[in-house]
């Protein structure tokens, strides 16, 4: 056995001579616990508002799609598009037409996004899950046309899930010159009628200004005949997205870009890994603090032993071996403040996921979810322990090398 680790071991769990030492070892490791085991709590709440925010969007957003890598539309006969439809990994896709417009009802306007789909676009994503009202999932029947809204869009007009008469939604012209004159000249006019329902994904860039209509209608209102904006993938539950992402890629070059869920969304997702950043070093910064504790102990403990080292010098014991005891000690008060942490974080997480002890409000309804959402993920586990390590030992190392120097050079001018 390791002398230096078996010695140290020896000093951990023994009565010192002083209580004092044996309570602050004992606060040390809580110390390091409790900081560690809110690494593991914040770390998973964010983890659990991420999965969170990702599921919704699983509702509307592909899970793969193809954009041109210049310019806002392609055609949509394309060869390499073509090609990849019928890519035996594909299960479901999509041509879409998405741009900006103007809408306006019963005197009100705003600025849109109309996204015009095929007639498949609802074996493409779960959107009829996330559809409220009388009606049903309809963009079109014979020569009218239907729009599905947000539901906050929905509620900027004051107009429900049904609405009485026409939504117009102007465009301007891509071709032509503006008639001062004669403005209105100037846009493309078209209408919508209402299916009877609106959808919520919970996410305002999409409740606030989204219209779900047909393509051919993008197309009328865009002058994109032939064109699409976007191709739209639904891969088969077997298939794998990065394998088939690089497959694709490889397939349209330069000339297309192809976006995962979370690449589609890179500002969301990005901000929340901005913040779970933030929280991590300020929990590590606290943990630092935690640390002091630590040093305290092995100063109070270094001197306590001190009619040891003469003992263990005597013995054959150099000063290196010294040395190590006390960094032993150090290292040893950090990894049980380490797992003890991780495993009380572990267990509360489990607890939050299966009973939802801290809820989001006073009533259910009045949020998404009821209780906070915890999603724990092994890797933060495994970065944590590693971190708490890094800081623990880091912590240990210039303290034991002074005092063991003090101790030693004190300890040898006493034997000699």
């Amino acid at each position: 056995m390791n002398f230096p680790f078996f010695i140290s071991r020896r000093y951990l769990f023994s009565k010192k001579s002083t209580n004092a030492i044996n309570v602050i070892s004992l606060i040390s490791v809580i110390g390091v616990a409790v900081a560690t085991m809110a690494l593991v709590i914040v770390l998973s709440v964010f983890n659990g508002f991420h999965d969170l925010v990702a599921s919704f969007l699983t509702n509307f957003d592909p899970q793969l799609e193809i954009l041109p890598a210049q310019g806002k539309s392609a055609m949509a006969n394309d060869p390499l598009l073509l090609k990849v439809k019928h890519l035996d990994d594909v299960a479901v896709a999509t041509e879409n037409v998405q741009d900006l417009a103007l809408a306006t009802y019963d005197g009100q306007q705003t600025m849109v996004t109309i996204k015009g789909v095929e007639d498949n676009f609802d074996s493409l994503t779960n959107i009829k899950q996330i559809l409220y009202g009388d009606g049903q999932y309809e963009l079109h029947a014979g020569n009218l046309d239907y729009g599905i809204l947000g539901i906050r869009l929905s509620q900027f007009f004051n107009m429900g899930a049904t609405w009485n008469g026409y939504l117009k939604i102007f465009a301007p012209k891509r071709t032509g010159q503006l008639d001062m004159m004669n403005p209105t000249d100037g846009f493309v006019v078209d209408s919508l009628l209402s299916p009877g329902v609106v959808f919520s994904v919970n996410q305002p860039k999409y409740d606030k200004d989204h219209i779900i209509c047909s393509i051919d209608f993008a197309r009328r209102l865009f002058d994109l005949e032939g064109k699409i904006s976007s191709l739209e993938l639904r891969l088969k539950d077997d298939a794998n997205p990065k394998t088939v992402k690089e497959e694709i890629q490889g397939i349209v070059g330069n000339k297309y870009r192809v976006l995962d869920r979370f690449e589609q969304q890179v500002d969301t997702f990005k901000i929340m890994e901005i913040e779970k950043t933030i929280a991590y070093f300020f929990l590590t910064f606290i943990l630092v603090v935690a640390c002091f504790n630590i040093v305290g102990s092995l100063s109070m403990l270094i001197i306590d032993k001190k009619n040891d080292v003469v003992t263990l010098r005597n013995l054959g014991a150099n000063d290196k071996q010294i040395t190590r005891v006390f960094l032993f000690e150090g290292r040893m008060i950090a990894v049980l403040g380490a797992v003890l942490g991780i495993l009380l974080g572990l267990l509360l997480c489990w607890l939050q996921q299966t009973f939802g002890l801290v809820s989001l409000g006073n009533s259910s309804g009045n949020f998404v979810v009821n209780a906070y959402p915890v999603s724990v993920h092994y890797i933060d586990i495994v970065f944590i322990f590693i971190t708490v390590i890094v800081v623990g030992w880091l912590a240990v190392w210039y303290p034991v090398h002074y005092f063991s120097k003090r101790l030693l050079t004190n300890s040898l001018s006493a034997t000699d």
